[in-house]
């Protein structure tokens, strides 16, 4: 298909055929005019302007484009434009970007760790441990149960057994369904259980809400806590201090590791914690007995 060309492109000749053509047009559109109203025109003798001589059986009758031919400069513009429009276009996408990788580091920065209570040091294991008694009825602390990197520590620490002020002091114990009925002191360390059952130095008062925690032997030392183990849900576990008695009622009773210390953690409502060396004569483990006042 031939492109239609614009004025500046057109030759003079182009341009003078275009001009009459224009004229012709307007002529033939005044002589309509007047026929219409009745004035009868001879179209030869017209007006025309002969100068330009028109030829009216020229065949070539191509309308005339107008519009303007896109400058160098024009295009120059429109691309720094297209450009500008992606640059912003992608500073918006980098900017998304780093936004959101902000708001993902903040967002781990405010997630706490999951935290682990840390058991104090004399609690690495559960108290009363010991090695089975030998044919002489002795046993000794079995310090195997103690990590190895702590037993340094382990061995030079002599807490001082304290009360704090105005609290009852448990002074005895008494479980009738066992016929337990022994002195308790303070302290539950290897020479407190030698005296009798050894009350635990952060233990909570009587009757408060609270752990108080009470350990005893099995088999060596008065074999205080001999039978544990046959204890039921629902036996009495009566503790006494110098001017009241507080009932506890067991709960549970199970069997764990050394390393089990939880079993010593304080509590939001009135309890008691007996433990003491499990199986009878090889005790490797414990035997944990919980109770609830009444």
């Amino acid at each position: 298909m031939k492109r239609k060309k614009y004025a500046d492109e057109l030759t003079e000749e182009e341009l003078r055929f275009r001009l009459m053509q224009k004229k012709t047009i307007g002529r033939d559109a005044r002589i309509a005019s007047y026929r219409a109203g009745g004035r009868v025109m001879d179209a030869a003798n017209a007006p025309i302007n002969s100068e330009l001589k028109w030829n009216s059986d020229r065949s070539e009758k191509e309308v005339l484009k107008t519009a303007p031919p896109q400058k160098k400069f024009d295009k120059i513009l429109l691309a720094i434009e297209l450009l500008a429009v992606a640059g912003v276009i992608v500073m918006l996408v980098i900017g998304s970007q780093i936004l959101q990788n902000i708001n993902r580091e903040s967002a781990k920065s405010m997630i706490l760790p999951t935290l682990t209570p840390t058991p104090l040091i004399q609690a690495v294991v559960l108290p009363g441990g010991h090695t089975p008694p030998d044919e002489s009825g002795v046993g000794t602390f079995n310090e195997s149960e103690i990590p190895e990197h702590l037993r340094g520590i382990v061995s030079v620490m002599a807490p001082q057994p304290t009360i704090p002020a105005g609290m009852e002091q448990v002074i005895r114990l008494r479980i009738p369904a066992i016929n337990v009925d022994a002195p308790v002191v303070l302290g539950d360390d290897w020479e407190a259980l030698k005296a009798g059952i050894g009350m635990n130095l952060y233990s909570a008062a009587p009757g408060k809400n609270g752990n108080i925690i009470l350990s005893g032997h099995n088999d060596i030392y008065g074999q205080v806590f001999r039978d544990l183990d046959q204890l039921m849900p629902g036996d009495q576990i009566i503790v006494l201090t110098e001017k009241n008695a507080y009932t506890y009622s067991v709960q549970n009773i199970e069997v764990v590791l050394p390393n089990q210390v939880e079993v010593m953690a304080q509590t939001t409502d009135p309890t008691v914690t007996l433990i003491s060396c499990y199986p009878y004569l090889v005790d490797d483990k414990r035997i944990v007995v919980t109770g609830k006042m009444l």
